[in-house]
């Protein structure tokens, strides 16, 4: 673990890592957060929203996958009485099909918004308060996660 100036770095060895540091920020949100993840195919996004799904209290049976094709999915994250938004921007044509989907609507205090791919966005985003996780491949299962404008909530869970 190191954490230079804003930036937190982690590492997960396994997607069952990867799941459990989602799973520690997902016992840690408090409504209104919006999350931008980064990183190439393959690199444990997915993974890590999983884990953040189940730290809110999305039921373990509800299948959390990447909604590619229908771009949001919609969970109920009963742990913390909050909707959970997971928005997949990887095969949006223009950062006006972003804006097209109605994030305003998602974006409230008693949600949180989760947006895969949001490199692909991030011009219509600007404005958007935001924690941003970068995640790179390190090797066939290693993965470096960059954390940035990470609260105080989270950071303390990460490093305890």
């Amino acid at each position: 673990m190191n954490s230079p100036g804003d930036s937190l770095i982690l590492e997960s060895d396994s997607p069952e890592r990867t799941m459990e540091i989602g799973r520690t920020i997902g016992a840690s949100l408090q409504g209104g957060e919006v999350i931008y993840l980064i990183g190439p195919l393959g690199s444990g996004k997915t993974h890590l929203i999983q884990g953040i799904a189940r730290g809110a209290g999305v039921e373990e049976s509800t299948a959390v996958n990447s909604p590619t094709f229908v771009l949001v999915n919609e969970y109920t994250a009963r742990f913390l009485g909050l909707d959970l938004y997971h928005i997949d921007a990887y095969r949006l044509a223009s950062p006006t099909e972003f804006e097209q989907l109605g994030f305003d609507d998602l974006y409230r205090p008693d949600s949180v918004v989760l947006i895969e791919w949001a490199d692909r966005i991030l011009s219509v985003l600007r404005d958007i308060p935001a924690i941003r996780i970068e995640l790179s491949h390190e090797g066939p299962t290693q993965r470096k996660i960059v954390f940035t404008h990470i609260s105080p909530a989270i950071r303390a869970a990460l490093t305890r």
